[in-house]
C-alpha cells in the first residue's frame, strides 16, 4: 500500500452505508472500522478514496449477507483536491470488496469509474478497473 499524494477529504465516516460497485455478491456495506486511521479522542474515524475499511455486508447474496469483509473506498460524493489543484468528486460513493487485506479484489467486473488514488495505492484493483479518473 502506498500513500496518496492527494488530499483526500475523509467522508464516509464509520457506520455509513455505502454500496459496492463489483459482482462480488455484496451490494450494501455498513463501515465499521477503519483500517490505520488514527483521531482525536471522541471522534469517529472517517474513510475516503483510497481507505480499506472493514464492513459488515448488510444486502447481497445469502451466502455474503451478515459476513466481515475488508473493503476499499473507490468513489466519494465529496470532493476532494489532487496535488496539481483540481478538484475531484463523483456522482456516488462506492466500495469494492477484497478477498485478503493484501488489497486483492473479490470481484471480476467493476461498474463505474475508480478514482486515480485507488489505483496508485492500490496495484491489484487497478488491474481489473475498466475507467479510471
Amino acid at each position: 500500500m502506498k500513500a496518496v499524494k492527494a488530499n483526500v477529504t475523509r467522508a464516509i465516516p464509520v457506520g455509513a452505508q455505502v454500496p459496492t460497485c463489483d459482482n462480488s455478491g455484496a451490494k450494501l456495506l455498513k463501515v465499521f472500522a477503519v483500517l490505520g486511521h488514527k483521531t482525536r479522542k471522541g471522534r469517529s474515524p472517517a474513510a475516503g478514496v483510497g481507505d480499506i475499511v472493514m464492513a459488515a455486508v448488510k444486502k447481497g447474496r445469502p451466502e455474503m449477507r451478515k459476513q466481515v469483509v475488508h473493503a476499499i473506498i473507490v468513489r466519494q460524493k465529496k470532493e476532494y483536491r489532487r496535488a496539481d489543484g483540481m478538484r475531484v468528486a463523483f456522482e456516488d460513493n462506492a466500495a469494492v470488496v477484497l478477498k485478503d487485506e493484501k488489497g486483492n479484489p473479490k470481484g471480476t467486473i467493476f461498474k463505474g469509474p475508480i478514482a486515480k488514488e485507488v489505483s496508485t495505492r492500490w496495484p491489484a484493483v487497478a488491474k481489473v478497473a475498466t475507467i479510471i479518473v
